[in-house]
């Protein structure tokens, strides 16, 4: 059994089964289904779901955020449901009940979302590529520059023939149909030249452009479903793509082609013209609304008509201003990480620490922001990172990838040091801003952290919460002068310097062992976790002297209960020393125990460890 199957194999069932999907696909985090009909999906389920961030009904699609490991959920979805997802074919039987608006959504993110991933690859190796030969790895003159730049130029050269693939697969066309279309706008003979077609005069560029080749396939979707319902089958194959071809590419070249030039163009002065009244205006009202742009699932339609920029080979303005909130989400969730004594918080924000260094922040979103009541404070501090992108002038000369792999995408080719200092330090201070934001408002209500719910022994079925035993000083085990101990032979653990001398039950179990000198007690959890207190080092010797156990072998304990008193004064005047390991003592049936608040002073209503099943 592969490590996603029942994870998949849960999704499968909560969106419906298999006969309500009509499509899947995903993105970066998130799982984007088509579904016959969505009304019968079990959003509560999902989301409850070990591995899910959220669900979301949003762009005409019914999606559900995983995060990082989303390639790997998805093809465990399509191996066991047997998704085809080369098709959008709604079936005949079942209609589509979607908005227009959902409609349009759907598609434009099925056009581009495809290929966001190749378009980030081809621009980072251009971003490299500008770095190593400043750095003089290699001259501009070099072969393997050249070679490199080719690369990275690639996608954005003959992008037409990228979206034309998209579209037709979005539309259940002919594919090779789409590509055709795609190549045919970018052939060099009748690119940026003088022409004349049915006696009109046409100088038009279509590559490296996205919407020509859009509206052009649109047409020809109806002109082939045409030719396919007159043309015989035995010449079908090749007849119905030969006078499609024939009649849409001339006609999109000097009709469609001209006009989808124009839309793109007027739309992308609009949003310059806008930058250039007040860039610190606009990267405050880009940056702080980005995240709801995010949530609506409208983020990939704005971002292309900044794209369109880019690929033109227009250094824009406008894409740092949201590129660099990751960083600013990932100051938040460490702000998070630092304050919170909720076990289940901290993995979440730590987790999400790890994926927004490199660019994904959904778990950022849907696991802190939002059920934390940190969505404001995270706009206000997403606003001022998008101010200050305008303020130190940041552009995006090419495609790049998030997080940290986005950097190549800052570097000017004229100046590649100085944009590349200005970039990170823009990163840096978004991080910043976020981390110390938060930090000020976030406050932890008081018995809200999972730690210190003295009834709640486990987070979902698969860890058990233990306890701190006794007030005191966490240290790592490794330091304890008692090399049993401090290797890990008996077990994973803490030690624990005593601020006074109370031994209280980490969880409810059962008293398992009580050593007659009283020093050490065993504990048998309910759950099967087996813990060893051992106060102080070689404390046997005193054979119970300055000991007390207020409990015996075999007892019922509750967490919190008194176990346990001893002199602390006493004992340390005798010379003994009193670091207290704490360990599971079987540890080999857990995957991992996990400790908390190393070197930070506890309490008996903290979480001191976390093993996992």
């Amino acid at each position: 059994m592969s490590k996603y199957e029942n994870l998949a194999t849960d999704i499968i069932k909560n969106v419906g089964g298999e006969k309500n999907i009509n499509q899947l696909t995903h993105c970066v985090t998130r799982l984007r289904f088509n579904l016959y009909d969505e009304s019968i999906a079990n959003d509560e389920k999902l989301k409850n779901l070990d591995g899910v961030v959220t669900v979301l009904h949003t762009a005409g699609q019914y999606q559900i955020v995983i995060g990082n490991h989303v390639g790997d959920v998805f093809a465990e979805i399509i191996k066991i449901a047997n998704i085809k997802t080369d098709s959008t074919t709604i079936h005949k039987s079942q209609s589509d009940n979607r908005s227009l608006k959902d409609k349009f959504l759907d598609l434009i993110t099925g056009i581009l979302v495809p290929s966001v991933t190749m378009l980030c690859a081809c621009g980072m190796i251009k971003g490299v590529n500008t770095l190593l030969s400043f750095l003089g790895v290699y001259s501009t003159g070099d072969g393997l520059y050249s070679l490199l730049n080719a690369i990275g130029d690639s996608i954005y050269y003959f992008f037409p023939i990228v979206i034309g693939y998209n579209m037709a697969k979005k539309l259940n066309m002919n594919l090779y149909l789409g590509l055709i279309i795609g190549a045919s706008l970018c052939y060099p003979a009748i690119n940026g030249v003088d022409l004349s077609i049915f006696g009109l005069h046409v100088n038009a560029t279509y590559t490296g452009t996205i919407l020509p080749v859009i509206l052009i396939i649109g047409l020809a979707k109806p002109i082939e479903t045409f030719f396919n319902k007159i043309i015989p089958s035995v010449v079908k194959s090749f007849l119905t793509p030969m006078l499609t071809l024939m009649i849409v590419v001339p006609i999109g070249f000097v009709v469609i082609g001209p006009i989808a030039n124009t839309i793109a163009t007027f739309m992308t002065e609009i949003i310059i013209s806008i930058y250039e009244f007040s860039p610190i205006v606009t990267g405050l009202v880009l940056g702080g609304t980005w995240m709801v742009l995010v949530i609506m699932g409208f983020h990939i339609v704005i971002s292309t008509v900044f794209v369109l920029n880019v690929i033109a080979g227009v250094a824009d303005p406008i894409l740092p201003m949201f590129s660099f909130v990751s960083f600013t989400q990932t100051g938040v969730a460490l702000a998070v990480w630092l304050k919170t004594k909720d076990i289940q918080l901290k993995g979440i924000s730590f987790s999400g620490v790890i994926s927004g260094i490199f660019g994904i922040t959904e778990p950022i979103i849907y696991g802190i922001m939002i059920p934390k009541k940190l969505f404001v404070s995270s706009l206000v501090a997403c606003g001022i990172t998008g101010a200050l992108t305008a303020m130190f002038n940041i552009l995006c000369y090419t495609m790049g990838g998030a997080g940290i792999f986005m950097f190549p995408a800052f570097i000017d080719p004229m100046d590649p040091s100085k944009s590349l200092f200005k970039s990170i330090l823009v990163a840096i201070l978004a991080f910043v801003v976020g981390l110390a934001i938060t930090l000020f408002v976030y406050k932890e209500k008081k018995g809200e952290a999972l730690g210190q719910k003295a009834d709640e022994k486990t987070l979902d079925g698969k860890k058990e919460i233990i306890l701190s035993p006794l007030r005191g000083v966490v240290k790592e085990l490794s330091e304890i002068s008692d090399d049993a101990f401090s290797q890990g032979v008996l077990g994973k653990g803490v030690m624990i310097q005593p601020t006074d001398g109370n031994v209280f039950s980490p969880c409810n179990g059962t008293i398992k062992t009580l050593f007659p000198t009283k020093h050490a007690i065993g504990i048998i959890s309910d759950s099967g976790c087996e813990i060893l207190i051992h106060v102080g080092i070689n404390t046997v010797h005193l054979n119970g002297k300055y000991f007390e156990a207020h409990v015996k072998q075999g007892d019922r304990v509750n967490v919190g209960e008194l176990l346990m008193t001893f002199d602390k004064e006493k004992i340390e005047e005798e010379g003994y020393c009193l670091d207290t390991p704490v360990i599971i003592t079987n540890t080999n049936d857990y995957i991992d125990i996990i400790e908390f608040e190393i070197n930070k002073e506890i309490s008996t209503d903290d979480t001191l460890l976390v093993a996992l099943i």
